[in-house]
C-alpha cells in the first residue's frame, strides 16, 4: 500500500472553507456610488455623518461660519453641504475620494483640517454618507452634478458605452 504525499481532498476542501471564512466579507448590497433615493441607505449615511462629519460641517450640513474665509493659519474653515456650499461643484468619485484621503492628500501644498477616513470608515460607509447629502438637495442642484458625474466619466479613460449618452 501506497501512502501519497498530497492531503486527502477533505482536508483540502475544509482548508478552503477556512481560508475564505478567514476572509472579510463583502456585501453584495455594499454601494459603489451613492444612492440619494435608497431610504436605508440616506438613513445610514445619515447616523455615520451625525458621529464623524457634524462636528465640522454641521448638524444641518451647513458648514462652519465664514467658510469663505481663510482662517489666520491660512486654512478654510469646513464648507457646507447644503445647496449653499460647493460640495455638489465636485463629481461622486471627487467627494468620495476626499472623503477617504483627505483634502491635502488630493490637492499636492493644501493646506486642510480635513482629515481622511480610510481607517474609520468603510468605502461603504462613504458612499452611504455621500447618499446622505445629496439626498438633501434639491432636483436641480442633484441634476446639475448628476451632469458632472456624467461629464467628469465621458471625459475619464474607460469608453463609454451608448448607455452612458456621452458626447
Amino acid at each position: 500500500m501506497r501512502h501519497s504525499a498530497r492531503p486527502p481532498l477533505g482536508c483540502l476542501v475544509a482548508a478552503i472553507l477556512l481560508v475564505a471564512a478567514a476572509l472579510p466579507a463583502v456585501a453584495e448590497d455594499a454601494p459603489a456610488k451613492p444612492d440619494p433615493g435608497d431610504a436605508k441607505l440616506v438613513a445610514r449615511g445619515t447616523a455615520i455623518y451625525k458621529e464623524h462629519c457634524a462636528s465640522c460641517h454641521g448638524a444641518k450640513l451647513e458648514g462652519q461660519r465664514d467658510w469663505r474665509h481663510r482662517l489666520p493659519d491660512g486654512r478654510l474653515p469646513a464648507p457646507p453641504h447644503d445647496p449653499t456650499g460647493h460640495t455638489w461643484h465636485h463629481s461622486d468619485q471627487q467627494l468620495f475620494d476626499m472623503t477617504k484621503f483627505g483634502t491635502g492628500a488630493l490637492v499636492p501644498g493644501y493646506q486642510s483640517d480635513m482629515p481622511g477616513f480610510a481607517d474609520k470608515l468603510s468605502d461603504a460607509d462613504i458612499w452611504a454618507v455621500l447618499s446622505y447629502i445629496e439626498s438633501t438637495w434639491p432636483a436641480d442642484i442633484r441634476a446639475k452634478q448628476q451632469r458632472l458625474n456624467r461629464d467628469t466619466h465621458c471625459a475619464g479613460t474607460a469608453r463609454p458605452t451608448r448607455a452612458d449618452r456621452c458626447r
